[in-house]
């Protein structure tokens, strides 16, 4: 794939939403914050990935090669790790089975109030620190925290930048 090529693409680029993932007002404000155009799909892991459209026509989805999977706060991903654990760990073994890349992306957090406790779950901010830095070792996973108002962009930049890298490797499948 030559230069020309890989630049129409990633300006063919539509993110593509988790169709489990609810239609809110944050939602909607954090997709115009993408600013792409996007579709909903069921997506066997993550709550968003991407697709482009090639200068023949041709569509390379990534939806099994990358995701990001989107929690709202420290509280929600306790959650995912205690009464959630089994179907959280379940999507995870998804996306290595396919030995893709899943970005976890934590909002309204950082690993301060983690380690500290500061948050509303019951759950050790040992077991929950262990937790998170577990699953950066079992699973092709980064974990990314970052606020709110950041997250789309974030979604956007990410998704953009490992189809880049991706296009310019060969490496899309």
């Amino acid at each position: 794939m030559d230069i020309f090529e890989i630049r129409y693409a990633l300006e063919h680029i539509k993110i593509l939403v988790d169709t489990r993932e609810q239609d809110t007002l944050r939602a909607r404000k954090r997709l115009e914050a993408i600013e792409l155009p996007y579709e909903r799909k069921t997506l066997d892991f993550g709550d968003y990935s991407a697709k482009c459209e090639l200068s023949d026509g041709r569509e390379l989805d990534f939806s099994t090669l990358l995701a990001v999977e989107r929690k709202m706060s420290l509280d929600e991903i306790c959650g995912c790790f205690c009464y959630g654990r089994g179907r959280f760990r379940r999507e995870f073994e998804r996306a290595k089975e396919q030995n893709a890349k899943i970005y976890l992306l934590i909002e309204n957090a950082n690993w301060e109030n983690a380690y500290n406790g500061k948050y509303r779950s019951k759950m050790n901010s040992a077991a929950l620190t262990a937790s998170i830095l577990a699953w950066l070792s079992r699973y092709n996973c980064q974990i990314i925290f970052c606020k709110e108002e950041t997250s789309g962009k974030l979604i956007r930049d990410i998704l953009y930048r490992e189809i880049k890298e991706r296009l310019e490797r060969g490496d899309f499948g």
